[in-house]
């Protein structure tokens, strides 16, 4: 079986899986890696929601070997190490505003928020509802005046 390097959350991996084996499985099956779920497979949904080099990504899309040694795939479980605390900002504003009910989507929530305010600001503007509205994660639970709050206080202190 091919072997496949990749940085998962600022570690070197190499995971032995086949080419076409989508990434959201090598992450979870293979890698331990529980933070994205499985929610449709079809890149719709978007509960899997991770980042590649920075940018929102859904694994459940993408074979192994679409990933490349120099990628960087990072996932919720990566996320605060990305800023050197216990807790993202985004994870912080979540919690303060108490956004999940069911929790499910919450991760790829989360990792889509960041990526769009991370966006926002390379285009230099601070996310604006506009923004927040490209954001298609769907939240069975239907908590989405709560997640845009949340996003709003979160990108205060990104």
């Amino acid at each position: 079986m091919p072997q496949h390097t990749f940085l998962l959350n600022g570690t070197r991996v190499t995971v032995e899986a086949d080419d076409q084996e989508r990434l959201l499985w090598v992450l979870r099956d293979r890698l331990g890696v529980t933070g994205p779920k499985y929610g449709c497979g079809l890149d719709v949904c978007k509960a899997c929601t991770s980042h590649i080099n920075g940018k929102a990504f859904n694994p459940c899309s993408v074979p192994v070997e679409k990933i490349g040694p120099d990628d960087e795939v990072t996932t919720i479980e990566g996320l605060p190490a990305t800023v050197g605390k216990d807790l993202h900002p985004m994870q912080q504003a979540w919690l303060e505003v108490d956004v999940a009910q069911c929790g499910y989507c919450q991760p790829g929530q989360i990792m889509a928020a960041v990526a769009k305010v991370r966006q926002a600001r390379a285009e230099g503007h601070d996310v604006t509802d506009a923004d927040l509205d490209e954001i298609r994660n769907i939240c069975r639970c239907g908590t989405y005046a709560r997640i845009r709050e949340a996003i709003a206080l979160g990108a205060k202190n990104m």
